[in-house]
């Protein structure tokens, strides 16, 4: 066995697992053999269940010996991001204030993960209560991007992301509330999908803003993401924003061309301050786009900068709600950096509130509109490349968001969004590009990420990089 199989995509692995190829004991001890190797140097976990793993890692092996498979995630080792409950064990929001939180039950996409088979090797690290963009943790350290020890791995995801991108998971579960699922996706050649606004539950995890949050899958392949998503979504009966609508199956078909499709681009906020090496990759991306047959058509969205104005509010004012009993009582176990947002949360008025979710309500219909005839919006994921860790200030830290991508829009509108990777810099960092669809319309974006992926397939960069193997750290404190 090579390393080139820890990167192998979750359908290749299914198919060793399901013809006894491979054993769900040997790549669960493997992969774990692996953070336990890479760890120390990347941070990509908070915590290693080595112990859990291999028991249900045993459970499953004994599965496969009697001809049961439960399907394609059997016995396959996936990290959670650790702001999500697992039962059982500490799952702290990369704070202080949870530390010794042990949930007495598992959240309910992890519930959907053990379901499926999925082994749980970790829970992976982020930023303090998922609230930034460079999961720079004052307490349990930074996470370090694999293609540059230096640089973030992007945020609040960011442990997922380095994970990914190192081959010490093979998928993984992460939350997105202003781009933190497909930020660090882009910030690192991994594929994040932030599905449509209650397409998954949220039960059992921690809230940032209860009207922006979504939890979705992250992986190493658009197919990867389509089969993670197929495990965790579906109605939960005890998660009122939980949608009813049934989630179909994802990528049932692939996709030869993109003929008959039409994809917007929205110059105005989505294209302004871009990095140039990665202006020029995003545009090459879309001109991919239109060989494959689309129709690449400029669209206007009314209301940009008055959206923008409103995600902010919402998101700021709604996370200081959840935390005011624990930030009076325990001001001293929040970070700087979280408590220079929760206290501009604090000043916000309920009529500026109000007004916000006024603001977004016509967002959303005035975006619809500008997309009518549209499949999907096309825009750059990562506007910037990721930063030197320890380079930015708390009081700066609330903009990184805006200046790393321009991806806090989709939360607001609820929509359907894709970061795929796209290319890389001169100096060899990744590059991403975002698919926005409508409502209900992930198969969509799947498939045409699958499409662009396989015309395209930057993913076997991954198992090349060997930035991280030296372990060499300039900005180690």
């Amino acid at each position: 066995m090579t390393e080139h199989l820890m990167f192998q995509d979750i359908d290749s692995l299914s198919q060793l697992i399901r013809t006894k190829q491979l054993s769900p004991l040997e790549i669960t001890g493997r992969v774990l053999q692996r953070i336990d190797r890479l760890n120390p140097v990347l941070n990509a976990y908070i915590r290693v269940t080595p112990e859990e793993a291999m028991r249900q890692a045993e459970a499953l092996h004994e599965e496969m010996m009697q001809g049961r498979i439960r399907g394609p995630l059997h016995g396959i080792p996936i990290a959670v991001k650790d702001i999500i409950q697992t039962k059982g064990t500490n799952t702290t929001a990369g704070s202080k204030v949870f530390q010794h939180w042990v949930p007495d039950e598992d959240a309910f996409v992890v519930q959907r993960l053990k379901e499926a088979g999925a082994v749980i090797v970790g829970k992976a690290n982020l930023h303090e209560f998922a609230m930034g963009a460079t999961t720079e943790n004052p307490y349990y350290g930074a996470a370090r991007n694999p293609w540059d020890l230096d640089k973030i791995a992007g945020g609040s995801s960011g442990g997922n992301a380095a994970a990914l991108a190192a081959g010490m998971c093979f998928g993984a579960i992460g939350t997105d509330t202003a781009g933190s699922i497909r930020q660090p996706a882009a910030l690192t050649g991994t594929v994040g999908l932030k599905p449509t606004y209650g397409r998954v539950s949220t039960r059992g995890c921690l809230p940032f803003s209860w009207s922006l949050d979504h939890i979705g899958p992250m992986a190493r392949t658009v197919k990867d993401a389509a089969i993670l998503l197929e495990a965790i979504a579906g109605h939960d009966s005890l998660d009122e924003f939980s949608l009813r609508e049934p989630a179909p199956r994802y990528l049932a078909a692939s996709l030869t061309d993109l003929k008959g499709f039409r994809i917007a681009i929205c110059r105005e906020y989505f294209f302004e301050g871009m990095h140039g090496e990665i202006e020029r990759t995003v545009e090459q991306a879309l001109n991919r786009l239109a060989i494959l047959g689309a129709e690449i058509a400029e669209i206007n969205i009314p209301g940009l900068t008055d959206a923008q104005w409103a995600a902010r509010i919402i998101a700021q004012s709604e996370g200081y709600a959840f935390h005011k009993p624990m930030l009076e009582k325990l001001p001293h176990l929040y970070s700087d950096d979280v408590k220079f947002r929760l206290n501009f949360g604090k000043q916000v008025a309920a009529e500026e509130y109000i007004r916000a979710q006024r603001i977004r309500n016509k967002f959303i219909g005035d975006t619809l509109t500008a997309m009518e005839g549209m499949d999907m919006l096309a825009a750059p994921m990562n506007h910037n490349p990721p930063f030197n860790i320890n380079s930015v200030t708390p009081e700066e830290a609330i903009n990184n968001m805006f200046r790393l991508a321009k991806a806090p829009l989709a939360n607001l509108l609820g929509f359907p969004a894709l970061s795929v990777p796209c290319g890389f810099t001169s100096g060899n960092l990744p590059v991403g590009l975002q698919l926005i669809a409508r409502p209900f319309a992930e198969n969509v974006l799947l498939q045409v990420g699958d499409l662009y992926e396989r015309s395209e397939p930057w993913a076997g960069r991954l198992a090349e990089n060997t930035a991280f193997e030296s372990g060499t750290i300039g900005n180690m404190r």
